[in-house]
């Protein structure tokens, strides 16, 4: 083994290990926790290693680059891998990224999510969809409001080709633990409200490097890490 994937392995260990620690004190089975892996800027070889330490998800910000990726991966490893899109999503890349990728958590227009489901190829499965939710109202960030997620929920439900999953949020950054879970709190809040409303849904994608444990604690079912596992990304 290479000493890299050593390393490699070594933090993968170390974030299921955090997964469970925080799976445990929630009273959670740390099962039903997915480690989605931020491979984003990282190489299709870093890809590879981290599918040698037991990693399956990964997911990209770009849409060019996720989808080259996704093909050199799949060349050389033929591995069964999940894909998701985590980035902005620009209108004019909705075709490639409808029929490369098997989630994407960041829906926060409508119109996006029509171009997805008009895009989505017949042949493969549908298309899993998270609304992204600016939960801690960012300017500078993407994500349709709290009060807004009814009504565009209900219109992406009813879409072909799509399932709506549930809610992603990347809150304010919070260095105390308290603060970090209050956003994801009211994250699960709201997907508690859809489906009280009759929505299928089963997914909070919420927690990254810095605050998966809170995450956890106020119902994550998949955190999104990428620091932790590949070390900083090159500037």
């Amino acid at each position: 083994m290479s000493s890299k994937d050593a390393t490699l392995q070594a933090r993968v260990l170390r974030v299921h290990e955090r997964i469970s620690a925080a799976a445990r004190a929630a009273g959670r089975d740390p099962a039903t926790i997915s480690l989605l892996a931020v491979s984003k800027a990282f190489s299709a070889g870093d890809v590879l290693a981290a599918t040698r330490a037991g990693l399956r998800q990964f997911g990209e910000s770009y849409v060019q680059e996720g989808a080259e990726k996704i093909a050199r991966v799949r060349e050389v490893a033929g591995l069964a891998l999940e894909w998701h899109f985590i980035g902005p999503i620009q209108a004019n890349k909705t075709r490639l990224l409808a029929r490369s990728f098997d989630w994407v958590h960041s829906v926060d227009r409508l119109r996006i999510a029509q171009r997805l489901a008009e895009q989505r190829p017949s042949d493969l499965p549908p298309l899993n969809v998270l609304l992204q939710v600016n939960i801690s109202g960012e300017q500078t960030k993407s994500g349709v409001s709290p009060p807004e997620v009814g009504a565009l929920a209900a219109a992406i439900a009813a879409l072909p080709h799509l399932r709506l999953r549930g809610l992603m949020a990347i809150p304010a950054p919070a260095k105390d633990p308290a603060e970090q879970r209050e956003p994801f709190r009211r994250l699960r809040e709201l997907l508690q409200t859809l489906q009280a409303r009759g929505h299928a849904l089963d997914t909070l994608s919420m927690g990254m490097s810095e605050d998966l444990e809170a995450a956890i604690l106020e119902g994550a079912t998949i955190v999104r890490v990428g620091t932790a596992i590949f070390g900083a990304r090159a500037t």
